[in-house]
């Protein structure tokens, strides 16, 4: 048993106590640990707390900025281990993913972005009007704010403020209320590593702290990963002080096997693709479409691997599933289930609520859905995807861009040609080709449609929390200039 139990919200060098609210281990349903409950008024500290930090930091160099970044990223790296327990604990993932998959990238993020501030460029030109020279400046927006999803908790805090503070920024960071301890660490950690205090604040509780923060004047952005519903609220929350807003939302990623594709290859890549993380994840394979010519036996061959999925505890580094984050999103997921058999949709695998204690949820499988049904047209978040058929290519295209989001997609296929057009013609923010999920720091990463707005990671996000000013100077040195006739005499 870990020996911390309570957690504290941090805001500038201090770590405050205020409430309590219990966080569960959703394997076992049981309360492991508590964390401490913001109030308005902590959420205003730490925007102050941010503000006053964030003048100094900006006004470091670039050099400077980077060698902090990455004292922190070795700093984070070295808490690994506890890192990641904690991440499992908190959201029931695998040990296996936390380990080796979320902690190490985080830290990879952190270091991309501690070297990517150093090649910012802004940009110089004379004669856009004669005997002037104008230069562009990026610079920072000020204070941030990052609101984080319970899935990602530790990654999703890194690609807010891993590109805040490269551009300059001081970041407030809201994580969801049932798995905020990583984040909480994460900050104390940044504090350990030397980063000025009041950098990165961490506040902690529901939608009150969230709209508290979205409506506060000195915030000068909001960062969100988390549902279209939310997003939308934020982005009218936002607006009544003209903020900017970068929003990943949901998604409903297709992925599209054509008869020439390799199926081993594909029904392999759609197991990890939808099973990771539980399928909680928005660009977790859901729509499976597959060429009438093979989809019997991708669809066999994909159930057979799909029942040697081990389920299980997520501390066994064997485990290759774990838990739902909660009761709650295991009863929307298996409400989604019902309402497809009670449509008479069929059930390939899967689909009972087991017992038991934790939030477990087996791999299901359904099949020949209707475009229409909500199964196929709304996110579910759990381990359950649509496996339907398609005949043409352009069906398969409409088939695919046939829903609201526009996250993620792959196409499976030997045809280099086809695979170049349907790059082209699927309406998201990231397609793959036989592959489907892996992603990089330095490329970037958000959503087409009702998926949301801006990039996470690569250098576009850092732009994304910089603002251009263009500088114009005047170069003659003459008192008179020539457009001073509008006010000055006539014109020539």
């Amino acid at each position: 048993m870990l020996k911390q139990t309570h957690y504290p919200m941090v805001i500038g060098d201090e770590l405050i106590e205020t409430g309590s609210q219990d966080v569960l281990d959703p394997a076992k349903g049981e309360v492991f640990a508590t964390v401490a409950m913001s109030t308005v008024e902590d959420v205003n500290r730490a925007v102050a707390a941010a503000k006053k930090a964030q003048v100094d930091w900006a006004n470091l160099s670039y050099g400077e900025r980077s060698v902090a970044l990455l004292k922190f990223a070795d700093a984070v790296e070295q808490q690994a281990d506890q890192l990641a327990k904690l991440e499992s604990l908190q959201t029931g993932k695998p040990m296996k993913l936390a380990s080796n998959s979320d902690i190490p990238f985080a830290v990879d993020n952190l270091r991309y972005f501690a070297s990517a501030l150093r090649r910012q460029e802004g940009a110089a030109a004379g004669s856009y009007v004669g005997g002037y020279t104008s230069m562009l400046r990026r610079e920072p927006l000020g204070v941030v704010a990052g609101i984080c999803p319970w899935n990602y908790p530790l990654m999703m805090a890194v690609w807010k403020l891993g590109p805040a503070l490269a551009a300059g920024n001081a970041i407030v960071i809201k994580p969801a209320p049932n798995t905020p301890i990583t984040t909480i660490e994460l900050a104390k950690i940044a504090l350990d590593s030397g980063l000025p205090s009041g950098l990165i604040n961490v506040v902690t509780g529901g939608a009150a702290v969230g709209e508290a923060l979205c409506s506060h004047p000195d915030v000068r952005m909001v960062s969100f990963t988390g549902s279209t519903a939310t997003g939308k609220r934020i982005m009218d929350l936002a607006s009544q002080t003209v903020k900017r807003v970068t929003l990943e939302l949901g998604g409903k990623a297709p992925f599209v096997v054509f008869a020439d594709a390799d199926i081993e290859a594909a029904a392999q890549g759609a197991v990890v693709a939808g099973y990771m993380n539980t399928g909680q994840d928005c660009t977790a394979a859901t729509r499976i479409y597959v060429q009438s010519p093979v989809y019997d036996a991708f669809l066999s061959r994909f159930k057979e691997l799909s029942q040697q999925i081990r389920v299980g505890d997520p501390s066994d580094l064997s485990t290759d599933v774990g838990p739902l984050v909660s009761e709650a999103q295991r009863f929307k997921v298996h409400g989604y289930v019902e309402e497809a058999r009670q449509q008479g949709i069929e059930v390939v695998l899967g689909g009972e609520m087991p017992s038991g204690p934790g939030f477990f949820y087996p791999p299901t499988i359904l099949a020949n859905a209707p475009q229409e049904s909500n199964c196929v047209q709304e996110e579910i978040f759990g381990p359950v995807l649509v496996v339907n058929r398609f005949e043409t290519e352009d069906e398969a295209i409409a088939l695919a861009n046939g829903v609201s989001y526009g996250l993620a997609g792959s196409v499976w296929t030997s045809n280099v040609q086809r695979a170049m057009r349907l790059s082209a013609d699927l309406q998201c923010g990231t397609v793959w080709v036989n592959d489907h999920l892996p992603i990089a720091s330095e490329m970037p990463h958000g959503g087409f449609k009702q998926s949301g707005i801006g990039k996470d990671m690569s250098h576009y996000a850092i732009e994304e929390y910089t603002v251009v000013k263009h500088v114009m100077l005047e170069m003659t040195g003459a008192q008179r200039k020539p457009w001073h006739f509008t006010v000055f005499g006539d014109a020539d």
